[in-house]
């Protein structure tokens, strides 16, 4: 039986090449990705990470380090179920959900990372290996784009193959963001699929009045339109403006996605590994939307959620996000031009791998 010997954890804060904004969180400057090692007394290492919208990275980092590093040591790293529980009610008593589940998320997938370079397999094959591609769209925090950036952005993404794009809403007036709308839609043409993020800046009514407005534009789905704990208003939301609404980056745990199934309505759960847990917690949450009938779709860290999509048999869309994880490893996300569809990686492991060197000047202490 191997033990774990050493938790890891370092501290990164990244500026963004741009400032971008969206309805809710406002500007963004920079982005932080906390980063976990897990070494064993076989000499193996895993590596894991989570990233945050510019603020909490810290508390984070701190929270793995003075905390679950503890529960960790001395233990079996191919116990990730029992290691993920552990580390959930070590803490749940001060931290249940919010940054415990990103703090968790990071060492289980760094767990799953010793894990498949154990098996020699791709995370993808691991967890299933339904194909090795999979739908992705382009999904900028363009709210403060002028219109001619907007559609010059989304051009861009239909020049790399892409075929599907979404854009953020919550202008200061819904004639606006129709506007925006209208112009993508004609920009991108009958054929490509179309999303829009409100980003949980509008109330109910407001997003009723919205969906109801966008419906000759074809939209696939308005993703977070009010705040995420109101699943009665989801519902309502998915009912009364007769549109497809997505949502999950926001929420937390397993039980969480459960409630937003059942009461909201919800067609696209999106669970993002980075704060639900890890690859363990987006597992149960994928389980969820199997037996639901309905698709997994992903929010963020595209660089290791095309493995977790291209495994399942239920895959919905990979989005491609604007924090650029990626640019800071040995493999961004490849794109195949022929179909759109994100191709996963076939090195063992995670398939994440870290550009140490480019990621060396933002490296902050904790």
């Amino acid at each position: 039986m191997a033990k774990i010997t050493d938790v890891q954890t370092a501290y990164y804060r990244i500026p963004l090449p741009e400032i971008m904004e969206d309805a809710k969180h406002g500007l963004h400057t920079h982005f932080e990705v906390p980063i976990v090692k897990i070494v064993t007394d076989e000499g193996r290492e895993g590596v894991g990470y989570t990233y945050t919208g510019g603020f909490g990275g810290e508390s984070i980092a701190k929270l793995i380090d003075k905390e679950l590093k503890a529960i960790l040591l001395g233990k079996d790293p191919a116990c990730v179920e029992a290691l993920w529980d552990q580390m959930n009610w070590g803490i749940h008593y001060v931290a249940r959900g919010g940054l415990a589940s990103f703090a968790i998320a990071a060492c289980d997938i760094a767990l799953w990372d010793l894990r498949a370079k154990k098996a020699q397999e791709p995370l993808y094959k691991l967890l299933g290996g339904a194909s090795n591609k999979v739908k992705c769209y382009g999904g900028a925090i363009d709210l403060n784009f002028s219109l001619e950036k907007l559609l010059a952005n989304n051009q861009k993404y239909l020049d790399m193959g892409l075929k599907a794009v979404k854009i953020k809403l919550g202008q200061k007036t819904l004639a606006e963001d129709i506007a925006r709308i209208k112009a993508v839609r004609e920009l991108i043409g009958p054929d490509v699929v179309f999303m829009v993020d409100a980003n949980m800046s509008w109330s109910v009514e407001k997003a009723i009045k919205a969906a109801k407005l966008m419906a000759p534009y074809d939209i696939l789905f308005l993703e977070e339109p009010t705040i995420p704990e109101d699943y009665e208003g989801y519902a309502r939301i998915a009912k009364e403006g007769q549109i497809a609404v997505a949502g999950g980056e926001n929420l937390r745990t397993p039980i969480e996605f459960a409630h937003m199934i059942k009461y909201g309505n919800v067609d696209f759960p999106q669970p993002d590994a980075s704060n639900c847990g890890g690859i363990t917690g987006w597992l149960k949450i994928a389980a969820l939307t199997q037996t639901s009938n309905l698709s997994v779709s992903t929010h963020g860290m595209q660089e290791l959620h095309v493995s977790l999509l291209a495994a399942m048999p239920s895959a919905g869309y990979l989005e491609m996000h604007s924090f650029p994880i990626d640019q800071y490893t040995t493999r961004p996300l490849v794109i195949d031009p022929s179909d759109g569809r994100a191709i996963a990686p076939e090195e063992p492991g995670i398939g994440v791998i870290f550009d140490w060197e480019k990621l060396a000047p933002h490296k902050q202490p904790f």
